[in-house]
């Protein structure tokens, strides 16, 4: 059996906001990689749930937005 260590804690993540965001208060999320997943989350409500996605699929779904 492998030991692994916990997930960090939201507020111990690096957030970074899309370079889209507006200044103006506009409808904006904010990303976090924990090496394993990616964490999503409302950059208006930092403090509500937060979208836990496997890194992998953020990926696939990163890459098909891309392509558009």
């Amino acid at each position: 059996m492998k030991a692994s260590s916990p997930e960090p804690a939201a507020g111990e993540l690096n957030w970074f906001k899309s370079s889209y965001s507006s200044g103006s208060g506009g409808d904006c999320v904010e990303v976090a990689g924990t090496g394993t997943t990616v964490l999503v989350r409302d950059s208006k409500r930092p403090d509500a749930a937060v979208l836990n996605i496997p890194a992998d699929q953020w990926t696939a779904f990163v890459r098909m937005a891309v392509r558009g």
